[in-house]
């Protein structure tokens, strides 16, 4: 008999200014770690770019490493181990096949500090923004990824997307259609972007593909005068905000059941009725 205890999970994101330097990300993710709730099933998601962010141009090609190796990647792997959990890195430079840019790595490692599943950001953000940086062109130092993941964390099913995938709806459902139970959007949302659509766009993609969302996003204004918007959240799969971090670094954290899924989507069984799309995968 399944043991129903095992659809609850502990969702928790972190919220901060992430720094040029990796050490003082590290140092930053560590302190928040100890404080957060402790419980068996936890899954902790960090910011975009949480190790590296704001610093000069090219600064992020300097740091990149191999896909699944290297110091900074063994540190998070090390920090998931010493607290238990499925730890997150919302993006991180990894090496791509053009050696002048690097591929925006979401990096999945387990209790035991293994590499579980990795994703490189398919949509990167080239667009004119309304703010003091203005223009931003992501695919001068960055790859573009080719691959959907769907990773497994001992039965709970997380698809993988970085920041601007989040206006793709297609891929949100690509991953539900495989079977995916929480969705997980590491960003480092503007703050004139995220003011405009960031709640809006979260909730959508909750309630489309009837899954929990989280959200961890940056805050604040970085070394390279880049601003962020904050509001790191968490949505049920009806898209109700069971929590929001406002707009000064720290983290939330929700306990959740999976089973809700169940009800919800027996309630308004959308993907019986979208003719546009496949079975959802039971």
């Amino acid at each position: 008999m399944a043991n129903p205890m095992a659809a609850e999970w502990q969702l928790s994101a972190l919220q901060w200014c992430s720094a040029p330097e990796p050490a003082a990300n590290l140092q930053q993710v560590r302190a928040f770690l100890q404080q957060l709730p402790s419980f068996k099933r936890h899954l902790v998601v960090l910011p975009e770019c949480a190790l590296i962010f704001g610093g000069p141009e090219g600064w992020q090609q300097r740091y990149k490493e191999p896909l699944g190796q290297g110091h900074w990647q063994a540190q998070l792997a090390a920090l998931a181990r010493e607290f238990q959990i499925f730890l997150l890195l919302g993006s991180f430079p990894t090496q791509s096949a053009d050696p002048t840019r690097f591929s925006a790595s979401s990096l999945l490692f387990g209790p035991d500090g293994s590499l579980l599943a990795d994703y490189q950001k398919l949509h990167l953000f080239d667009v004119q923004v309304a703010d003091n940086t203005g223009s931003y062109r992501e695919s001068d130092s960055t790859m573009a990824g080719e691959k959907v993941t769907l990773a497994d964390c001992q039965g709970l099913k997380l698809g993988l997307t970085i920041c601007y995938d989040v206006r793709f709806p297609g891929l949100m459902q690509q991953l539900a259609a495989q079977g995916m139970q929480v969705l997980a959007v590491p960003s480092a949302f503007t703050k004139v972007t995220g003011a405009a659509h960031w709640h809006s766009l979260l909730r959508a993609r909750a309630i489309e593909t009837q899954c929990f969302v989280v959200a961890p996003n940056q805050t604040g204004k970085h070394a390279n005068g880049r601003e962020t918007y904050g509001h790191s959240l968490i949505i049920d799969p009806y898209g109700r905000v069971l929590a929001d971090a406002g707009v000064e670094p720290g983290w939330i954290s929700c306990r959740i059941d999976l089973s809700e899924l169940t009800a919800v989507r027996q309630a308004m069984p959308l993907w019986q009725h979208n003719r546009f799309n496949c079975e959802l995968t039971p």
